[in-house]
């Protein structure tokens, strides 16, 4: 089995500055640790880098910083940071980052910031700029925020997006599960018609705070497969924001206390159950955990294709 993990951070405090950062988020996740968290049972594993949310002066010197390592640590492409928004400042920023090879795509976070932001005119002009450079654009949002970026694929539609953490739905966790909302189905589906929008399979882990469970997150991947259709879905570990929760059976290091901790298998845990569901339904494992990412940023061949856009949706609406 081989695996690009299509959403993996680096980061080190000491290095560069976070403001994020808090409990056992504020330590250094580099060569070293990502080491000790490879996946197992995995013949060969590569991984594209996804910006940490560093100051944003500091977004080129993390471009740096994960490109002096990316040969040791197996990354063969990094999503940058940017500020979409920032006019002139967007286009230099985006002129250093030509630069720079291993970059394949930018992440504007839009997560914190106000609904309505993705289609401002500074934020659509400076996404036009990516998409004429050939470059991705990674969409890290919250659920609320499905229809602001199906708007902003209708208007770019020659832009490769990839909707990363399925949009963040509310997943619950191991003892109070939620099921698929109808607002979160209906969104995700109105996206899905955008045929150069991709999925990631990833960060469900940390909205259930680390404390998840197979019967729990399945639902969301079947619905996440009948929208965007397997050719369309790639699986990420989000590590090490998915790894933090309460501690695994048998952690001698579990805090006493009970609160969140570092769970050592978690980024292999979360690839056997992604693994498994699609190995029950009958889906490609080799295109989600390989060559829907290589497709998609490009690091390995020509680009992506367009696809055809699925409507599998309405029979999980129709609960058949």
């Amino acid at each position: 089995m081989r695996v690009i993990d299509s959403h993996l951070h680096l980061w080190d405090p000491q290095v560069l500055e976070y403001t994020w950062l808090e409990g056992p988020y504020d330590f250094r996740f580099a060569e070293t640790e990502l080491e000790h968290a490879r996946l197992t049972g995995v013949a060969e594993e590569k991984a594209v880098f996804v910006q940490a949310e560093t100051a944003e002066d500091r977004f080129l010197d993390e471009v740096r910083w994960v490109a002096g390592m990316a040969e040791q640590v197996g990354v063969v492409g990094i999503v940058a940071g940017m500020r979409l928004d920032r006019g002139v400042d967007t286009t230099t920023h985006l002129d250093e980052l030509a630069a720079e090879p291993l970059v394949v795509g930018v992440r504007h976070n839009l997560q914190d910031d106000d609904d309505g932001l993705a289609m401002s005119t500074a934020f659509v002009t400076g996404t036009r700029e990516v998409a004429a450079r050939g470059w991705t654009f990674d969409a890290c949002i919250r659920a609320s925020q499905l229809p602001d970026i199906a708007r902003l694929a209708g208007a770019i539609p020659d832009l490769r997006m990839v909707l990363d953490h399925l949009g963040k739905p509310a997943v619950g966790t191991a003892d109070a599960v939620r099921t698929p909302s109808v607002e979160w189905v209906r969104d995700l589906d109105e996206l899905s018609r955008h045929p150069n929008v991709f999925c990631k399979l990833s960060g469900l882990p940390a909205e259930s705070a680390g404390n998840w469970t197979r019967a729990q997150l399945e639902p969301f991947l079947d619905v996440a497969a009948d929208t965007f259709g397997v050719e369309r879905l790639m699986w990420g570990s989000d590590w090490p924001v998915s790894v933090i929760g309460p501690a695994e059976p048998g952690d001698p290091y579990a805090p006493e206390d009970g609160s969140a901790t570092y769970q050592p298998t978690a980024r292999t845990r979360w690839l056997d159950l992604v693994v498994t569901w699609a190995e029950a339904r009958g889906h490609d494992v080799d295109a989600i955990l390989w060559a829907n990412a290589e497709r998609f940023y490009g690091t390995d061949g020509p680009r992506v294709e367009e696809v055809a856009p699925r409507r599998g949706i309405l029979r999980w609406l129709r609960g058949e």
